[in-house]
C-alpha cells in the first residue's frame, strides 16, 4: 500500500486555492491515552485543522518545550509504543480523511528499522514524516524508502540556516518545508516575530514546496499574522496545553476542538 503524500499535497493546494494558509495541528500519540489521542486528532480536524502531525513520544525531545515534554512523559509512562503510533495514524486517517504525518526524532526509527517503519506508516495511511534531527546528508536511506512507499519527507529549517544550506535542505525534502519561526524549543509565545517572515522568504527562493511555519503560534491573531506570509500555520503546544489544563478528557477534547475552530478562522483572516 502506498502512503498519502499526494493527499498532503492536495490539502495544501486546496488551502492555497481558497486564498488562505493551511492549519496544521500537532498532538502526541498516547496522550492522555492512546484512545484519547485518537479522539483528540478527530476533534482538531472537526474543529478545522487541515493536516495533523502525530508526535512519536521520545525520552529526550530536544526540540520540544516543557508542555510537550510533559505530554510525552505521560504517554511514555503509559507504555506507548510505535505500534500505538501507527494505530493512531490509521484510525485518525480512516475517521477524518485528513493527511496524517508522524513527527519523530531519528533514533526510534533507526532502532525500529527504516524499511519496517516506512512500510507500516504507508499501510496505516500516513502521509509522511517530519524529521527535525535527521541531517540531510545522512537521509538517503530514509528518503529511498519514503519515496518507495509514497511518504513525504519534511525537513526543518531555522532562522540560522544560511541560504546555501536552505537550498540543500529543500532540494532533498518533499511535502512541505517546516520553518521554525525562531531559535529554541517549542512553546507558545507572545509574538512570532519577523524572523519567521524573513525565513519564509529565503526558503521560498530555493523551492516550490509550500513553506509552513511552526513554534510559537497559540491564538487566532498569531495564526492570522503567520498566514499572511506562510503556506501553513503549525500549532502544537497550545493544543497540548489545552488538553493538560482540562479537568477531564471530555473537556480536553472540547477545548482542542474549540481552539482549532478559532485558529481556522485566524488562517482565513490573513
Amino acid at each position: 500500500m502506498s502512503g498519502n503524500v499526494e493527499l498532503l499535497g492536495s490539502s495544501l493546494a486546496q488551502a492555497k486555492a481558497e486564498d488562505r494558509a493551511a492549519l496544521i495541528a500537532y498532538l502526541p500519540a498516547g496522550f492522555p491515552t492512546v484512545d484519547g489521542a485518537i479522539e483528540a486528532v478527530k476533534a482538531v480536524v472537526a474543529g478545522g485543522a487541515d493536516i495533523v502531525e502525530v508526535g512519536l513520544p521520545h525520552s529526550d525531545p530536544v526540540l520540544d518545550g516543557p508542555v510537550i515534554q510533559t505530554a510525552d512523559d505521560i504517554a511514555l509512562r503509559g507504555g506507548v509504543k510505535i505500534a500505538d503510533v501507527m494505530r493512531t495514524v490509521r484510525e485518525a486517517y480512516e475517521a477524518t480523511g485528513a493527511p496524517i504525518l508522524v513527527m519523530t526524532y531519528w533514533n526510534p526509527i533507526d532502532r525500529y528499522g527504516v524499511e519496517r517503519f516506512t512500510a507500516e506508516l504507508a499501510e496505516a495511511g500516513g502521509a509522511g514524516c517530519i524529521l527535525p534531527d535527521l541531517p540531510v546528508q545522512e537521509s538517503a536511506l530514509w528518503r529511498e524508502h519514503a519515496d518507495k512507499h509514497g511518504l513525504a519527507t519534511v525537513f526543518v529549517v531555522a532562522p540560522s540556516s544560511k541560504d546555501e544550506r536552505l537550498a540543500t535542505i529543500t532540494e532533498a525534502g518533499s511535502g512541505f518545508v517546516y520553518a521554525a519561526s525562531l531559535m529554541g524549543v517549542t512553546g507558545t509565545r507572545e509574538s512570532v516575530g519577523e524572523q519567521a517572515q524573513d525565513l519564509v522568504g529565503r526558503t521560498r527562493a530555493t523551492t516550490d514546496l509550500p513553506v509552513c511555519v511552526g513554534l510559537g503560534v497559540s491564538n487566532a491573531r498569531q495564526a492570522a499574522e503567520v498566514a499572511g506570509f506562510a503556506d501553513g500555520v503549525i500549532v502544537g503546544s497550545a493544543f497540548v496545553k489545552a488538553m493538560l489544563d482540562a479537568p477531564d478528557e471530555a473537556a480536553g477534547l472540547a477545548a482542542v476542538r474549540s481552539l482549532a475552530g478559532d485558529l481556522a478562522e485566524g488562517v482565513r483572516k490573513r
